[in-house]
Formats: structure tokens, sequence, C-alpha cells
């Protein structure tokens, strides 16, 4: 095998062989990962994406805002990846349904981007945050309902995946039965599996169905605000911007969610100020963007001409990975990781630029109503497993808790009385729970957040 040379784009010096971003390293330990190439190349490093592709992954703060917000030295379009103009990214790659250019705003630049995104914004604007809230408070007691009695569950299953979707199905104007099917082809398109065409294909063709549905019957949801805005979007620009704000607001929100409550039920510290009323909830999911954003990863940007980052020459055509998650632990910026930054919102989590997230006061809505619904009628919420024993499932763009079992005292009472959410299963015996059950069910005990709720 030839040594590449300087001049060839996104490789490593001689003898330092890129690392890739998929498989069982990166997927074991990727904030490990991310260290070791910040510590062989600095702020920008060649990696490798499914298939050998080369690319770049910005580790640094600094390089990661440079590249989000010059879209002229960095496009978002597609269409100028050299590999892919090379014919070396076939149509069934697995990064296809993400790398393949579509009419939709995160995808274009310029007059077309503000065209398109200004459709978005404004049609997402014209949501009342309250009933959001309201829409969120249901869904919630809806899904603790479905285990207030058993006095287990699992967090993810039971309640950071389902919640998003249930509400965006709301937003978009979905029944609710569309919810847990739409979470596993979701999950399953952003994992770049072997099935992620097909995942893609269902909810492309759940959205074109949706789209024909309110062209007949409009409501107040976003989908007929899109259909009705003075753009005058095609119905393909509709599907397309439908698909990625639900498949971002699942993404994002349910790691959020899972994130934050992992941290609040295993860091005595985090839940000490919480309970102390140093940290509002909002200051504590700010904390959880900084050291566990639900990207890890956003894919991609590329090259429009050769050009320089950190230090590295970048050559035309060369496609880049904002790092998020290494981005927002950068020494630059961080020194001393221990050091609270809740409050501060300079995070990478919804990156930054014309493409940063446009709905993420709708994501932080729903994880803050989400978890302050859940914490307020289950108080005394105890992790069930011993926190070393909690595993996670990694790929490119995002990694997530497989599950997160817990217990709590049962209680025979619902509050909601609605129809229980389509397409739950029961969550399974927790593994061990650490503290011994009495033989006798004792009252309720109060909990550090039911003593945080009363000093309000």
């Amino acid at each position: 095998m030839s040594t590449p040379s300087s001049s060839d784009p996104a490789v490593p010096p001689p003898g330092c062989p890129a690392h890739r971003l998929y498989g069982p390293e990166a997927e074991a330990d990727p904030a490990a990962l991310y260290e070791k190439l910040r510590a062989e190349y600095g702020p920008v490093a060649p990696v490798l994406v499914q298939g050998d592709l080369p690319a770049w992954l910005v580790l640094g703060h600094r390089e990661n805002l440079d590249v989000a917000r010059t879209p002229t030295r960095f496009s978002r379009d597609p269409r100028r990846w050299r590999d892919m103009q090379e014919g070396k990214v076939p149509p069934d790659h697995p990064l296809t349904p993400m790398t393949a250019w579509q009419p939709v705003c995160h995808l274009v630049e310029g007059a077309e981007h503000e065209r398109l995104r200004g459709a978005v914004t404004e049609s997402l604007e014209r949501f009342d945050r309250r009933g959001i809230r309201r829409y969120v408070t249901r869904f919630a007691n809806q899904l603790i309902d479905s285990v207030v009695q058993t006095g287990r569950a699992d967090l993810i299953a039971d309640f950071a995946e389902p919640l998003p979707m249930l509400v965006m199905t709301q937003l978009v104007g979905m029944p609710d039965s569309y919810g847990p099917r739409l979470v596993e082809a979701a999950r399953d398109m952003l994992k770049g599996t072997e099935t992620a065409l097909a995942s893609n294909k269902y909810i492309t063709e759940t959205l074109e169905q949706l789209v024909d549905r309110k062209r007949v019957v409009p409501g107040r949801d976003f989908t007929s605000w899109l259909l009705e805005h003075s753009t005058q979007l095609t119905d393909e620009e509709i599907v397309e911007h439908l698909r990625l704000v639900l498949i971002a607001a699942f993404e994002s929100t349910a790691n959020l969610i899972a994130n934050t409550l992992r941290v609040v039920l295993t860091d005595r510290r985090f839940r000490a100020s919480l309970s102390g009323g140093h940290m509002t909830l909002p200051d504590a999911l700010e904390q959880v963007l900084w050291d566990d954003p639900p990207f890890l990863t956003i894919l991609g940007r590329w090259a429009t001409g050769d050009t320089e980052l950190g230090g590295t020459p970048i050559k035309a055509g060369d496609m880049l990975l904002l790092g998020l998650a290494p981005g927002n632990v950068d020494p630059e910026i961080r020194p001393d990781l221990a050091v609270p930054v809740h409050g501060n919102r300079s995070h990478l989590a919804f990156s930054s630029g014309p493409h940063e997230c446009p709905g993420q006061d709708i994501g932080r809505a729903i994880a803050d109503t989400g978890i302050d619904t859940l914490l307020t009628r289950l108080p005394d919420l105890e992790l069930a497993v011993y926190e070393g024993e909690l595993e996670w499932k990694s790929s490119l763009m995002s990694r997530h808790l497989i599950e997160l079992p817990v217990a709590f005292s049962p209680d025979g009472t619902a509050v909601t009385g609605a129809t229980p959410v389509p397409g739950r299963v029961p969550a399974p015996a927790p593994v061990r729970v650490p503290l011994p059950v009495p033989a006798e069910q004792p009252a309720r005990r109060a909990s550090w957040w039911s003593r945080m709720a009363r000093r309000g």
C-alpha cells in the first residue's frame, strides 16, 4: 500500500492512520476516542466514516463555530462532496438518508436557505408555548400512568423515547397511534443500519399521506401552516421539512431527557444543587447540554474550496463533521470540567450559525416539562441498578442509554383517566435494586425533589 501524500484530501501524516468513527472502538467509548484524536492532531482530526470514506472531525470549540458560521467556506450542500461526485457513495450507503441532497433548508445555502428556513421558523413560531407544555404534561402523565402501579420502569423505553415523538405527532397533526412506530423507524435510520433506507422510506411515505390529508382537512398544526405559507412550498419540500423536524426533535429531545434523568439519579452533587435551590431544572438541562449533548457529531459540511482550519489544510470537496461533544469539552474553553457552566448557553449542542437548530426551544420545553412532571409524580424515584451496569449504544452521530431502570413506590391511582399510549409494553423487572424493599409498603417518602418543590 502506498503512503498517501500530504496533498491528498483528508489524510493524516504518514504513519498515523485515520481512526474510524464507527466500529467497536468508536462505539465503546466515543469520548475517549475524541480525546485520543485531539492529543494526536489538535482541533481538527482526519477520520473515516462508514465505508472507510475520509472526513475531518472538528474537535475545537472555536473551530466548530468557524465551520458552522461561515457557509461560504463550509457549505451544507452535500452535492459538493467529492467522494459522492466520484461515485464512491452508492445509493444504498448507510449515510445516504443523511447525505443525499434534498430540497430542505439544512442542505441549501443563500437565498434558497432563507426561503425554506423562513417557512419553518415562522410556522414553528405560531405555536403557543403554553399549549406545547399542555401536550407534554398530558402525554407525560399518560406514560407515567402506564407504569405507576408497578413500582418499576425503564425510563428510556417507557418515557424518554416515546414522549418527544408523541408530542411532535400532535404538533404536526398526526394521530397518537403513529408515535411508537415512528420512534422505531427514526432510531433505526439514525443508526445507519442496513435497514436505515427502509426506515427512511416508511417515514417519508407516512408524511406524504399526512400532507395529502391536511391539504383536504387543514388544522392548527405545523403541516397545515407549511401548506399555507406564503413561500408556496412544494409537497416534496413540505414532506422533507416535516421529516427533518420530526427526526431532529425526536433524537435530540429523547437523548436530552435520558441524559438529564441519568445525572439526576446518579450524581449526588447535582441532586444536592437542585434540592438546595441553587440550580433550576432549566439550568440543569443546560449543564447536560454542555457535558452530554444529544448529538455527538453533526454530519456534515463540505469545503467550498481549498482552505485551512485550525492549522490543518482542507481541500475543496472534503467532508467535515461538527464535533459537538468534543467541542463542548475543549480544554481551551473548559480547562476544568468540574466547574459548573449552567446558565451559559455558548455550548454547541444545537450547533450555531445560519443552520442552528430552529426548534431548540420546543425541545427544551418538552424536556423541562416532561422531567418536571415525572419527578413530581414519582418523587422517590431511584435508580434500580448500580450505575456501572448502565449500558450505552453509540453511532456516528449520537450515544444513548439502552435502558434506565428505576424503582419507586407503587401508586394505585392514575391522574389522567385517558386512553393509554398505544404500543406500550410492560417494563422488564429491574436487574437489582440497591436498597432493600420492606416487607410492608410504607407511605411514600418525601424526596429531594418534593422538598425543593415545597420551597418554591
